[in-house]
């Protein structure tokens, strides 16, 4: 629901508000919170990830013992070269038995790798569609304070950009993660069989790798959670932009809105350029690192060999081994970028499943049979912001049937008491009865399914026009769609339309007017058959022909059902039952339409500034009377 109270949106004005960055300090981006979180959405599946864990472990074990099936044919190749004058000569059929061998383990870890491969691939599908729902539940329990004070750019951005970034970081690394520290264990294992001294010079540049690593890893993800906010930054700026498209360019800000574009491009340039820089340096730096090694182990490995202590077979596997030692630390390094950018995508969904959310219902709700729309505020209280009161001490009783209109300035919290009635948002003292029933007893459901609502921005989603009107029913018959359009004035236009009600309006509903929307809008509300009617400036988008049409539709439709009507437009409810004037979260006045003017009062005032007529025209059957 829209709503022109101030506190609500703190910060620079609209449009085009620059949209601060999350603090870079340390503590905000810790990485163990979400990788441990993020590891933890792999608990409900603990049976395949067993599964590719063992199968990771069979890969790792077929292809440790290809490097020293190797090593044993090269040594009867060289075996049989130094006794090419002897009577043996080289054993080719023995090196074809071992190089069978080993082709054979190569192709049966190939396949548990693949089969590996698939298995992670269907589990991290399975938790990005976990995650996803988890999201949408989340976005569902959120309040409405949240989505006033995050814009929808930035959110749609954690909910699709992050999560995609996620999940395609999942896919392409979890199997080599999975893999990486068995194939270290057994590498250095086989390493220390071979020659000890050896394994110990390639040990010492495990600890040199880390701390490379540590180091470079600690500046590069204050970075990418940087990169991040500053895409939902970006991405809320283009929504906001294009969804006013009209606006920017009617009023000629394009210049600045590509101005205020090209600062956020920049920042996210800058970020992601020193983000991608930085962790970019992992994988050379340890890669470094490892080529001395293998500078050292080659230099020692030959003199061991002159010294008889090892063989040609044994070096050259120990060469093999040593790489495969390295490269899963190479490659979890080179991986480093995409898992730090991950994990920052991951703070970012986590604060969102973090949020606070609205209070639960309660576990034995009332249940309103037959509703009649008696309503009464009881010493209501509420602040959107702690340190700024808007309404207090609000008392309100509006008998079954009744219209009630709010008139009031701008901020004086006319759309609050409807937000309220709604439960967007929960007083912070006194209470609200429907029918003697606390509605904080009731499900936000089953209130709100005995309230018709219409806002001033008409909101239509893809489908068709019948769908759009039966949105509240979706048991609706044909017949009943037609007749709500007809009570409501819809039908007329819609039936000028190519397909009638058949009609689908496309995604911004730009094949329809505003004010064919805001018909189609108060068509679903009548539809739904509300005890209760909330209009806030549902004919602030028709003309004035067809807002008295709509007006005398109301007065039929209004039969039993009590309304509130909140307005700018005073024509719109000169014939209410009662009409109350706030000032400041406060009702100053009540009265009827006369009584109000003949106080000369807050009403008065108003009704002077709009240059309405003290005797304008009156909708033929309705007759003011005082609650």
């Amino acid at each position: 629901m829209t709503t022109s109270d101030p506190a609500r949106t703190p910060g620079p004005p609209r449009p085009f508000r620059r949209l601060s960055m999350v603090s870079t300090d340390s503590s905000s981006h810790e990485w163990r919170g979400p990788a441990r979180r993020t590891l933890g959405l792999l608990r409900p599946h603990r049976a395949p990830v067993t599964m590719a864990v063992a199968l990771g472990i069979g890969g790792v074990a077929l292809n440790a013992s290809g490097p020293m099936l190797l090593g044993r044919a090269t040594d009867l190749i060289f075996d049989g070269i130094r006794h090419t004058h002897g009577s043996r000569g080289v054993d080719f059929d023995g090196i074809a038995r071992v190089l069978l061998l080993a082709l054979a383990l190569f192709a049966a870890a190939s396949f548990l790798t693949l089969l590996q491969g698939r298995l992670v691939t269907a589990v991290v599908q399975r938790v990005v569609f976990a995650l996803r729902r988890s999201v949408e539940v989340k976005l569902a329990r959120l309040p409405l304070r949240y989505f006033d004070r995050h814009p929808a750019g930035e959110v749609l951005s954690r909910v699709t950009n992050d999560v995609d970034n996620l999940q395609q970081t999942l896919q392409q690394t979890l199997s080599q993660l999975i893999t990486a520290a068995f194939s270290v264990l057994a590498m250095l294992v086989l390493m220390f069989i071979i020659s000890p001294p050896l394994a110990l010079i390639m040990l010492t540049c495990v600890p040199v790798s880390a701390v490379v690593a540590a180091r470079i890893s600690k500046h590069a993800q204050p970075r990418f959670t940087q990169q991040w906010s500053a895409t939902g930054a970006l991405n809320a700026h283009v929504e906001e932009v294009y969804t006013g498209h009209a606006l920017v360019k009617g009023f000629g800000r394009r210049e600045q809105a590509e101005r205020v574009f090209d600062e956020h491009n920049e920042a996210l340039y800058r970020a992601g350029a020193r983000a991608q820089f930085v962790s970019g340096a992992i994988e050379p730096s340890m890669m470094f690192v490892s080529h001395l090694g293998y500078v050292v182990v080659a230099v020692v490995g030959a003199l061991r060999v002159v010294s008889g202590a090892l063989s040609i077979g044994d070096v050259q596997a120990f060469i093999l081994y040593s790489r495969q030692f390295s490269q899963p630390i190479v490659e979890v390094a080179g991986i480093a970028a995409r898992l730090q950018s991950a994990l920052a995508s991951a703070q970012r969904i986590h604060e969102l499943l973090d949020a606070d959310e609205q209070g639960p219902d309660p576990e034995r709700p009332a249940r309103l049979q037959q509703v009649r729309g008696h309503v009464r505020f009881d010493k209501v209280g509420f602040r959107y912001s702690p340190d700024i009161p808007l309404i207090e001490d609000l008392c309100l009783t509006v008998e079954p049937g009744r219209t009630v209109a709010v008139v009031g300035p701008t901020g004086a919290g006319k759309t609050t008491l409807g937000n309220l009635l709604m439960r967007f948002y929960e007083t912070d003292a006194g209470r609200i009865l429907l029918d003697g029933t606390d509605i904080t007893t009731l499900t936000r459901e089953d209130l709100r399914s005995h309230i018709g609502l219409v806002l001033q921005d008409a909101w239509l989603f893809s489908g068709t026009i019948a769908e759009n009107i039966a949105y509240g029913r979706p048991d609706a018959t044909r017949e009943e769609i037609v007749a709500a359009a007809r009570a409501t004035c819809a039908d007329r236009f819609i039936r000028t339309l190519p397909d009638g009600y058949d009609t689908v309006l496309d995604e911004e509903s730009a094949n329809v007017s505003a004010g064919e929307k805001q018909l189609i809008t108060i068509a679903r509300a009548f539809l739904a058959r509300p005890s209760i009617l909330l209009l806030d400036e549902a004919t602030s988008s028709v003309d004035t022909r067809t807002e008295v049409l709509i007006q005398r539709a109301m007065h039929s439709l209004r039969a039993g059902r009590t309304s509130f009507v909140i307005a700018h437009r005073l024509s719109t409810i000169r014939d209410a039952d009662l009409i109350l004037v706030m000032e400041g979260g406060r009702i100053v006045e009540r009265g009827t339409h006369d009584q109000l003017l003949a106080a000369e009062g807050a009403y008065a005032r108003l009704h002077a500034t709009a240059g309405q007529p003290v005797d304008g025209p009156r909708i033929s059957g309705i007759s003011p009377s005082l609650s």
